[in-house]
C-alpha cells in the first residue's frame, strides 16, 4: 500500500518522534520493529522499513555508474542513514547528525511518500509548499508524461 498524508509532530527533548500507527502499518512488514533513516534532499529525513530500505540500496546500486559524485553521494548518504529500534508508544529516536542535518526544531511534519515516510521541520515544509503548490500541475505532467 502507498504511503499517503500529513502528520503534524512533535519532537521531544530526547530527540524521539511517534510515528502514527496508520503509517507504521502501512509499511506492509508485520511486526515492525525497526526503521531505517537516511538524509533526503531538501534538508528532510526518509524513512523506510527494513525491505523498503534494501528496495532502495538496490535501486542505488543499479544506477551507480563509478563517477566521483555518484561515490560521494554513497559516501555521505550510507554514513548518515542509521537503524532505529521502535519504542513500545511507536516512537523512534532520532541521531542528532540527522536532526542537524535536517535542521528540525520541535515541530515537524511527517509526510507518507510512496514508499517511505519524509520527515520535514515545519518551517521548511511551509516554505516547500509555498515555492511548489503553484507548480503542481507541471510537476504531475513531469511525473506522468
Amino acid at each position: 500500500m502507498a504511503l499517503t498524508g500529513t502528520y503534524q509532530r512533535t519532537l521531544d527533548d530526547k530527540q524521539r518522534l511517534a510515528i502514527p500507527k496508520r503509517l507504521r502499518d502501512a509499511m506492509g512488514e508485520a511486526e515492525l520493529q525497526e526503521l531505517y533513516i537516511a538524509p533526503e534532499v531538501g534538508r528532510a529525513l526518509s524513512v523506510f522499513s527494513p525491505r523498503a530500505f534494501e528496495r532502495r540500496a538496490a535501486r542505488i546500486e543499479e544506477l551507480s555508474t563509478g563517477r566521483s559524485g555518484v561515490v560521494n553521494y554513497l559516501r555521505l548518504y550510507y554514513s548518515q542513514a542509521e537503524r532505529v529500534e521502535i519504542d513500545a508508544q511507536g516512537r523512534i529516536r532520532l541521531p542528532e547528525r540527522l536532526v542537524e542535518f535536517a535542521q528540525l526544531q520541535e515541530d515537524v511534519v511527517l509526510l507518507g511518500v510512496h514508499d517511505h515516510i519524509e520527515i520535514w521541520d515545519s518551517a521548511l515544509w511551509n516554505d516547500f509548499l509555498k515555492e511548489h503548490s503553484l507548480e503542481f500541475d507541471r510537476l504531475a505532467r513531469e511525473a506522468l508524461p
